[in-house]
Formats: C-alpha cells, sequence, structure tokens
C-alpha cells in the first residue's frame, strides 16, 4: 500500500510499526502530526521518546505546527464552510451559519429542541452551496436514542419547493416533486447519506467517535464527503457513569480526549462538530437563568460556539449565542414544526 510506503519514510517507522499505525487510523503524515507522543505511543507500541520523533517527523513533512503570518491565516480560513439552518435570523446570528472545522455546542433542557438541531442540520449539509449546504454526508452519533427516520423524512419534505427540485435534479431522480414515489426516492437518497451509529456507553462513544474519522477518511474523494458529525448527546453517558466528585477527574479527562477526537475529524476532513449537552441548574446564581451546561471548563474552553436553547410559547424556541470567537452575543427565535425549524 502506498500509505504505508510513506509512513516508512519518517524516522524510527518500520514495516510493522507502519502497519500498526495504519490500523489504527494514522495513515498520512498529517494524522500523526496532530496527535500526542502518549497516544502514539499506545497505538504504535513504541517508547513515547520514539513517538515525539515520529511526530516531530511527520510535522515537518507535511507542514504543520509552525507559526504563520496573519495573512496565511485569513487565506486558510477561506477553505472554512458555513452550514445554514436556513431560519435566517439564526444564520445571520452565527455569521453566515456553523462553521466547518469548529465544534459547536447546543445546550438546553429536555424538550428545547436540539434533537430538532441534529437533524435539521444532518438534512441541511447535504444541500448544494447554493441552497445553504455544504454538499455532504452526516455522520451521527447516538447516545440517547434520539435519531429518528421519520423526522428525516418530514424535514427533507418540508424544504422549500426551489431547494427540492435543485435536489431531484442533482441526485438525478426523475419524477414530479408533488408525486409520492419521487419523493420517498428522495428521502431515501437523503437518508443514505446519514450514518448513524448507537453509543451503549462512554467508552463505545469514544470508540465511534475513532471510526467517524474512518468513514470520513472512506469518502474523502466521493462526491459527498463527510461534512457534518453530530453527537446526541455529548455527555449523557459521562455523567451517568461517572458519578461524585471522586470520578470528576477522570471524566473530564475522558471528556477532553473525546472532544480531541471529535475536533480532528473536523480539521482533518474540513466537516462542521455538532454536539449537543445536557444541563443542570446553578444554585449559586441569586439573579437571571440558574441554568447551566454540563462538562465544566474542558467543554466550556473547547467549544468553539455555543448556543443555549430555551423553550418559549408554544413552537417557538429562543436561541442564545452565548459564546463566539469573532461574533457578538446573540438572541433570535425560530420555530420547531412538523416541517423542520422555520423562522418566526
Amino acid at each position: 500500500m502506498a500509505a504505508s510506503e510513506d509512513l516508512e519514510d519518517l524516522p524510527g517507522v518500520g514495516p510493522a510499526t507502519a502497519d500498526k499505525l495504519q490500523d489504527n487510523g494514522f495513515e498520512s503524515y498529517q494524522s500523526i502530526a496532530v496527535a500526542s507522543p502518549g497516544e502514539l505511543s499506545n497505538q504504535a507500541d513504541v517508547g513515547e521518546s520514539s513517538a515525539s520523533d515520529i511526530i516531530n517527523a511527520a510535522r515537518e513533512a507535511a507542514d504543520i505546527g509552525g507559526f504563520e503570518t496573519g495573512a496565511d491565516v485569513l487565506e486558510r480560513r477561506e477553505e472554512i464552510g458555513k452550514l445554514q439552518m436556513l431560519v435566517p435570523e439564526i444564520d445571520d446570528m452565527l455569521g453566515g451559519g456553523v462553521e466547518t472545522q469548529s465544534i459547536t455546542e447546543v445546550y438546553g433542557e429536555f424538550g428545547a429542541g436540539k434533537s430538532q438541531v441534529t437533524h435539521q442540520l444532518a438534512v441541511n449539509v447535504q444541500l448544494q452551496s447554493e441552497q445553504g449546504g455544504l454538499h455532504g454526508r452526516c455522520v451521527f452519533v447516538d447516545s440517547e436514542d434520539t435519531f429518528r427516520p421519520e423526522r428525516i423524512d418530514e424535514m427533507v419534505r418540508g424544504l422549500d419547493d426551489e431547494t427540492i427540485e435543485a435536489e431531484l435534479d442533482h441526485r438525478e431522480i426523475e419524477g414530479d416533486p408533488g408525486d409520492d414515489e419521487t419523493m420517498e426516492a428522495l428521502v431515501d437518497d437523503f437518508l443514505d447519506k446519514i450514518h448513524v451509529a448507537k453509543a451503549f456507553n462512554s467508552n463505545h462513544q469514544i470508540l465511534l467517535a475513532e471510526k467517524a474519522l474512518d468513514i470520513a477518511k472512506e469518502h474523502e474523494e466521493d462526491e459527498y464527503p463527510v461534512r457534518l458529525l453530530c453527537v446526541d448527546s455529548l455527555t449523557a453517558h459521562f455523567r451517568a457513569e461517572y458519578v461524585g466528585r471522586g470520578e470528576l477527574a477522570n471524566r473530564q479527562q475522558k471528556l477532553n480526549k473525546h472532544l480531541h477526537d471529535l475536533d480532528r475529524v473536523g480539521n482533518l476532513y474540513n466537516a462542521a462538530v455538532l454536539v449537543t449537552n445536557q444541563v443542570q441548574s446553578n444554585p449559586d446564581a441569586f439573579f437571571g437563568d440558574p441554568t447551566k451546561p454540563i462538562g465544566g471548563n474542558i467543554l466550556g474552553h473547547k467549544s468553539t460556539f455555543r448556543m443555549y436553547l430555551k423553550k418559549s410559547k408554544g413552537d417557538k424556541r429562543i436561541v442564545k449565542l452565548v459564546d463566539a470567537p469573532n461574533l457578538p452575543d446573540g438572541e433570535s427565535v425560530m420555530r420547531v414544526e412538523t416541517d423542520g425549524l422555520k423562522p418566526e
């Protein structure tokens, strides 16, 4: 295999080590360059000192990890895609949509609409860029048994007529949009491009994030590459399994590793990473909303964008942007309808 020969060009990497690296998902200089020495040492069965040398050589070969000018960063950021929710007020608040190569966290209480956002974006990501999408597929890690193909069906049918016609044309599905068989074929095509796995515990969830990397690599050259990774919810299993202050450090350490694995998919394959999060009540809050997200500072620092969903009257939901590196805090309103997320 060509990739194996390339890896053997790195100092300290022989045929056996190259095979172990490949078996564990390290198939390119770039994937090795962004690994930690401890991680590489465990996966490839080499000493930490050797792992550091391999990583440094990979960074040099991949031209990664050094300083660059602000102009270079600006040029690189032009590759970043914006995935629209197709609710203009929210997309404007997000500076055009959910960014690729970033982790966007959506938190809120039960029934606030977090899973509705993941389902809607799993549909929208497949649309052409002119329609607000990224022309890609979605990987969906489901830890709370929330994924419903029926919801995808409703949301696809809820797209506007112009978008449906554009999708039928692009996917070469013949028939009239008003014909049920035609729409069923379109829905099936959308569902084919959503890869779903149910996570049974936190260790399985961590493993699925690693598998997501494999799926992204497998479809890298496809017409529909992976452009969205959803985890719904990020913290449910960690919260249930690591109970009490004595388990807090272990929980945060595992959560940190998991977030880095998710971030790697986003950065290596130019995908948006969307995670939902549960909330808890903060008894110290005498004023304002006592609701705060689970996950502590680890998640707070790792999430590039944080959105807070609150229930309002009827099908209305208030969406607050509470953290973003380049955008002001903001507040918008959307409706959660049978047809999907809609403007107020």
